[in-house]
């Protein structure tokens, strides 16, 4: 700050000192903001202030003390128990020394990011009857202006004094009056009726909030979800997902918020009230056909005008933005109801679509749909990345986006136009098949490819590295005829097979779309990557390991077992010289990953 006053000073003296005095001002001032800048980029190299680091989300630490060579005497330095055992996939949040972590059903822990000492505890207080869609996990906080900002799972956005954890402000995000799907709309036929719904159509926040120019950013979650059938078992834990056809759930939205006050600035509704039926396009962007029955959705608009009211759209993951043009991207999910068309015909936008935004105004900027009319729950779960694309010798701002469909899109950032799609990370199967009466089998299906993982990028290799699934999908259709005073029932569910399924670590070429190299797994890979300047990539796994690999080669240099799956996004940080790798690990219930309550911190043994 000194430095700056001086220039200042220098700029405001008179004429004639100004001329004998500019040759030394210039290189005082411009030596005094470069060291500034310097060490400003320093504190930040060696921090994980935001979700995906900084707003790129690249997942990629500049901090090189861990390398190949020494990964192998990685020690625990510390470890946290929570006390709150559950699926757990936040990304902790290092600034300042102090490591901000956001627990299940949204308790917030700091804690001494050096030693692990819990500083303080926030413990939420969720509203009573609050349909609770999609589990008790939330995928981080964010830190800014003194405050520790989290969406909940009852939908309210809360800032906490980043020093003591008091609450700050408190306020709710949207209403809870979207109509839930019941077992009882199932035919009594289906063993699936009698069983219990554990999830539904309802209202929550998992992403972590992100803040840029004094707001707050969150969206909602769970409005097209589906209904969840409790069938868990050793080798489908998922248990069925069904659309049940009607009018469930409600538009999602994307919204800014003011970091002082919580006063609602901005709001993006992931369904338009106009234009939402779309073009009706039959095939992706890329020819893929999407086997529609246009005529007959056509046909379905005349009672159907008001399918948006009910048009689902969550928005999962925690954007990115580009500061240099102020434009935050984030993908959407799946339409309402889910698997199930006739109550929705046309494209459903922008469901299963990259969004670009203007961060000051909300407006819509452009919008990519990677599924139009999605019947198979192909949601952007997992969040973009931005970053400088190599082609043809030029250099192109890009937003790149791992896909449940299995292929890795590139678009222009600028434009929404695509770039590049990969080859398929993982396989594909009757990728586009509508569900059947006999059931259809297809992958990747509503598990993905890749899901909400956060993917990590190498920008100066042109590398993206992935965390994909391989789980079959069997998709089924139920049909019954009004009879007897009943009402007729029309409703599809996918369901895991019992067939093998696996996971798999990719890592991508963007300047072709092809595998640099892919590393099998046990289980399927739910949590996130972290990669390192060092040309290091780390990845947990349900079954408890927590490894890192060689980024260029995909070889095992390091493993180690926590005693819970580890099944969240991993960070770097330094403090006082010592580079830091931590995650938490505390399962994954889709997956019937072990629970827990930890949050494991490694660094070089002595």
């Amino acid at each position: 700050m000194r430095s700056l006053l001086k220039c200042k000073q220098l700029s405001n003296t008179g004429l004639l000192s100004l001329v004998l005095l500019s040759s030394f001002a210039m290189v005082s001032c411009s030596s005094s903001l470069t060291q500034q800048s310097n060490v400003q980029s320093s504190i930040s190299d060696k921090e994980w202030p935001s979700f995906g680091r900084d707003f790129t989300n690249q997942r990629l630490s500049p901090l090189t003390q861990i390398n190949q060579q020494n990964v192998k005497d990685l020690k625990l330095a510390w470890q946290f128990k929570s006390g709150v055992v559950a699926s757990f996939q936040a990304t902790p949040i290092v600034t300042g020394g102090v490591m901000y972590v956001a627990l299940p059903f949204n308790h917030v822990v700091a804690l001494d990011a050096k030693t692990g000492k819990e500083l303080w505890r926030y413990k939420h207080e969720r509203r009573a009857n609050w349909k609770m869609c999609c589990g008790p996990a939330n995928r981080g906080v964010a830190v800014s202006d003194g405050k520790v900002f989290i969406g909940t799972v009852d939908a309210r956005l809360i800032a906490l004094d980043a020093k003591s954890g008091a609450k700050i402000w408190d306020i709710d995000v949207a209403d809870d009056t979207a109509l839930t799907e019941k077992t009882s709309s199932l035919s009594q036929a289906d063993a699936k009726s009698h069983k219990e719904a554990y999830g539904g159509t309802g209202v929550g926040i998992a992403m972590a909030p992100v803040v840029y120019h004094g707001k707050v950013i969150v969206g909602i979650t769970g409005v097209g979800y589906g209904l969840h059938i409790d069938q868990p078992t050793a080798n489908a834990p998922l248990g069925a997902v069904v659309g049940v056809d009607g009018r469930y759930g409600r538009p999602g939205f994307l919204a800014a918020y003011d970091v002082a006050n919580g006063k609602r600035i901005w709001t993006f509704d992931t369904i338009p009230t106009q234009g939402w039926e779309g073009v009706f396009a039959e095939t992706t962007s890329d020819g893929i056909s999407l086997n529609r029955d246009v005529a007959a959705e056509k046909a379905n608009m005349v009672n159907n005008k008001d399918a948006w009211r009910f048009g689902g759209g969550s928005a999962w993951s925690t954007p990115a933005i580009d500061t240099k043009t102020n434009t935050l991207f984030f993908g959407t999910g799946n339409p309402s109801p889910q698997m199930n068309d006739i109550s929705r015909p046309g494209d459903n936008l922008y469901t299963v679509s990259l969004v670009a935004l203007d961060t000051e105004t909300g407006q819509l900027k452009w919008h990519y749909q990677q599924v139009p009319h999605d019947v198979w729950g192909y949601d952007l779960a997992s969040p973009p990345v931005l970053f400088d694309y190599k082609k043809d010798g030029n250099t192109i701002a890009a937003v790149g986006q791992a896909s449940k469909t299995g292929w890795y899109y590139v678009n222009d950032r600028a434009t929404g136009k695509l770039l590049m799609k990969s080859d398929a990370f993982v396989p594909q199967k009757n990728l586009f098949a509508k569900a059947s009466k006999e059931g259809t089998v297809l992958y990747p299906g509503i598990l993905g490819g890749s899901n909400w993982s956060p993917s990590a990028l190498d920008e100066n290799n042109q590398t993206s590295f992935i965390a994909g699934i391989h789980a079959p999908i069997k998709y089924t259709l139920v049909e019954e005829a009004a009879a007897d005073g009943k009402p007729a029932v029309r409703y599809a569910s996918s369901e895991p097979t019992k067939d093998p399924r696996w996971g798999v670590i990719s890592a991508i070429n963007l300047a072709t779309g092809r595998m640099r190299w892919q590393v099998k797994t046990e289980q399927p890979l739910m949590g996130g990557l972290l990669a390192t300047q060092s040309g290091l990539l780390f990845m947990g796994e349900g079954s408890g390991n927590f490894n890192a690999y060689n980024s260029n080669t995909g070889d095992l240099l390091w493993q180690t077992k926590v005693d819970a799956g580890v099944n969240a996004p991993p960070i770097s940080y330094e403090i006082d010289g010592v580079q830091y790798v931590a995650v938490a690990a505390g399962g994954n219930s889709i997956f019937g990953y072990t629970a827990g309550d930890n949050i494991v911190v490694y660094a070089l043994g002595k």
